[in-house]
Order: C-alpha cells, then structure tokens, then sequence
C-alpha cells in the first residue's frame, strides 16, 4: 500500500486549457428550451468555460484533494485509489463510501472530516468512523481495467480492501448511483447471512429489484410506469455507455468542453434545484469544475463510461428467484432524486432486509455533495442502531 498525492504535470493542465481556448464555440438556438429541457444551455457553459480558463485555480483544488490521507494499492492486480482517514473512532467503526458516475471520490469531501471527527463539530466522538472513499475502477486515480470491469467485482475488490488490506474484522457500507449497487452487491455477496464481514448497507439509491420483478399492487404499477417515462425521456446516456462506450469516449476524449457538458447536464437534471433551477445555487463552480477535473486529469471519462457496459457483459447484480439481500439495509429516500425515484416501500422490502427508511426533506441525486449535514447526520443516526 503505498501513499498517493494528486500532483498533475503542468503541461497536463497546459494542454487542457489551450483546448479550452481553442474550443470552436457555434451559434447556439435563440431558444434553447426552458429549464435545460434541450441539453445543456449553451450561454450558462460559456460563462463557467470562461471561469475555468481565468478564475479557476486547479493548484489550489489539488491542494485541497491532498487534504485527506490517500493510498494506492494493487487488489486482484488493479491498482485502487482511496482515501482513508482514520478518525475518533481509532480503528474501531469502519465506513465504506462508495460514489457513482458522473461522480468521484470528491462527492465525499464535505461529509469526511464530519464523519471521521464528529467532536470538530459539536458532535460526539462516538459517532467517529474510520473513513474509507475509494475510486471506482477505471475512475480518478485508480487504474483502468484491461477490460470493462462490473459492480459485482467491484464489490469483491472493495471487500478485499478492507478486509485482507485494511485488516478490518467488519465494517459499514454506504453508496449512491453505482454505488448503491456496489454495495448492495456487497450486502448480497459478503454480510453476515453468507459469513461476510460487511455488518450493514446503507443506500441513497436504490438498486436492486425482486425476482420476479412483477408489480403486485396499483402503486408498483404507477412507480414502473413513471420509471419507464423517466428512462424514455432521460435515458439516452445510459443506452449509449451500456452499449458503444468506446465510440462515445473518443468523442469525450477530444474535448474538455464536450465533457464538461456531458457531466454537468447531469449534475444539473438529478439534483434538487428545487423550484429556482439555478445550479450554482447547490454547487459552487469550483466544486464542479474540480469533479470534471478530476476525469479529465487522469484521462478517465473513456474507461468510466465503460463501466456501464461492465453491468451488461457482468449481469448486474440481478437476484435469485425469492431471494433478498439479507444485510441489515437502511435507505434515505432524498426526495429530489427524479430520475432514479425510490419505488414503493412493498416493492423494495422484497429485495432488502430493511430496517430503516428515512424520508428526506431535500436533497437529490448527490446526496452527500448537495446536503452534507443531512447527510451525515443520517449516517450517525443509522449507525448507531447498527449492531
């Protein structure tokens, strides 16, 4: 296990900008439709395109990325980025966070020192976890796969992480978009049920469905339906990562405008913007910038989008017929969530062993990024009633 500090070449972060200057901006439509209904508007990424070439200063986001304790270790011979802080809890109450696409490691960072030193923040130190944020393969700093790698296996390499590499007994798993597959992957695959050392999952997303997944009630039938409009309208993305990431990344690949706005439209459609619809309201544009950053630095929106595929080529985690995940699960329903919306309870308790389910007052689909108090007063609370 060796440490990690993000330190980019100059010449990396030289030949982005150029690309950015360089970026042949067209006309865009007179009315490019309310709401970003059409994609992303055009006038509101020139001003942050503008901001990233003049006001934005990567030295000082990298400075920040080394604020927390980091590592690089091989697992199955892929080489796996993470953070690991080792809070008031000394070592005794590890927490696995898992983020998703287009997201990073970096969702995390205004949520870790709270989790990890709760008495920093008027909270108790028995509250503390050991933190432990990993990079999804083929995302940020951990290595690319030879191959599209899936959720499941990520989940085998996560537990590997922490148990054979961390040497942790057992410990907590939370996660949202892929990662609340990854960690129902490992609530399935290693809790206590099958001898596993993951003791509990907690989920701002939910991720798997019963089998067989027929709807038994009028409001299963509704959720399906909504659901079924939802990918029709929104979709188009996870169709064209599922199927021919590769000829998507090179289009990405080219350009750092293309990526921004390939990601930021989502930052912008799965977050609660609530009734104001102005996204620099939730995130600050360095904090957005430093996200898309991050997949640009390391060149590795080509190998995230793969990760899509991966599910396909993989099989998801998909459930034996009347199986659930016996893990003790506890779910924040963040209302906001649009796109991904939390199916009826009946629906979810016959693929999860719940023993929580906490409604949210706000917040969407990057929980911990757009409310992080909430957030991680709802990590306290689940654990402390976790055994």
């Amino acid at each position: 296990m060796n440490p990690f500090t993000v330190a980019v070449p100059q010449s990396k972060l030289d030949a982005i900008t150029a690309r950015l200057r360089a970026y042949p901006w067209f006309p865009a439509p007179d009315d490019e439709g309310a709401g970003w209904s059409r994609g992303i508007n055009s006038a509101w990424l020139r001003e942050i395109c503008g901001y990233w070439i003049n006001g934005f200063n990567w030295r000082a986001q990298e400075k920040d990325l080394n604020r927390f304790p980091q590592f690089i270790v091989p697992v199955e011979g892929l080489d796996i980025h993470f953070v690991h802080v080792v809070g008031e809890a000394q070592g005794k109450r590890p927490l696995l966070i898992t983020h998703g696409w287009p997201g990073s490691h970096y969702e995390f960072w205004g949520v870790i020192e709270k989790l990890a030193f709760p008495s920093r923040f008027g909270g108790k130190t028995e509250d503390a976890f050991d933190v432990v944020v990993p990079s999804l393969p083929g995302y940020g700093f951990s290595g690319r796969p030879a191959r599209p790698l899936g959720q499941r296996a990520t989940a085998r390499l996560f537990n590997t992480l922490m148990t054979d590499v961390l040497g942790y007994k057992s410990y907590l798993a939370q996660g949202g978009d892929w990662g609340s597959l990854v960690t129902s992957a490992i609530g399935v695959d290693h809790g206590p049920s099958n001898g596993g050392a993951c003791r509990g999952i907690h989920l701002n997303m939910m991720a798997l469905r019963p089998n067989p997944p027929i709807p038994q009630t009028d409001e299963e039938k509704r959720w399906l339906a909504h659901m079924g409009a939802a990918l029709q309208a929104e979709g188009a993305y996870f169709q064209e990562q599922s199927t021919k990431p590769q000829t998507l990344a090179h289009a990405l690949m080219d350009s750092p405008v293309g990526t921004a706005a390939w990601i930021l439209e989502k930052f912008h459609g799965w977050s609660d913007l609530a009734d104001h619809g102005d996204i620099e309201r939730v995130y600050s544009k360095d904090q957005l910038l430093t996200n898309v950053m991050i997949y640009l630095v390391t060149d590795s929106i080509a190998t995230s989008v793969w990760y899509y595929r991966a599910r396909l080529e993989e099989g998801g985690v998909e459930l034996k017929a009347g199986q659930r995940c016996e893990t003790p699960t506890a779910f924040a329903h963040f209302p906001g969530e649009r796109i991904f919306s939390a199916p009826p309870r009946s629906w979810a308790e016959r693929a999860y062993n719940f023993v929580r389910w906490t409604e949210m007052p706000d917040g969407g689909h990057f929980a911990a990024m757009e409310k992080p108090d909430a957030f991680v007063t709802e990590i306290r609370d689940w654990a402390r009633t976790t055994p």
